[in-house]
């Protein structure tokens, strides 16, 4: 049986997984995708490697105690204005036996020697 991707698009080798393994994103939507796929599955190099220079932590501990549990995603729009492009999405997530919280972020991204970068977002309060 395949494994599913966390992204919800479909089985890891063949979506997420490729970008896990070093292949660029297509464009930043594939690549928001695979970095809630790698916040899923706590692949904290992952995330440190598609983080623009410019405001990438120095460290990132993805550990949490009770563990939090990433539940799904929707991407709501995508919008590329050549190297530089914005992606909104609402995860839900769980920490513990808690109930289901939602981050909705506008995610704001650029493509600097052809691989799409996570900069920053603005985090929605809904």
């Amino acid at each position: 049986m395949a494994d599913a991707c966390p992204c919800g698009r479909g089985d890891y080798a063949r979506c997420c997984g490729p970008l896990h393994a070093g292949a660029a994103a297509p464009d930043a939507e594939a690549l928001m995708r695979s970095r809630y796929s790698a916040y899923a599955r706590g692949d904290a190099t992952y995330l440190q490697a598609t983080w623009h220079a410019s405001t990438r932590p120095a460290s990132l501990d993805l550990a949490a105690d009770p563990p939090l549990r990433w539940l799904g995603l929707d991407v709501k729009r995508h919008a590329a204005d050549g190297d530089r492009a914005t992606v909104e999405f609402v995860a839900r997530c769980r920490q513990g036996g808690g109930r289901a919280a939602r981050l909705h972020e506008t995610s704001r991204f650029v493509r600097e020697d052809g691989r799409w970068l996570y900069v920053d977002g603005d985090v929605s309060g809904d």
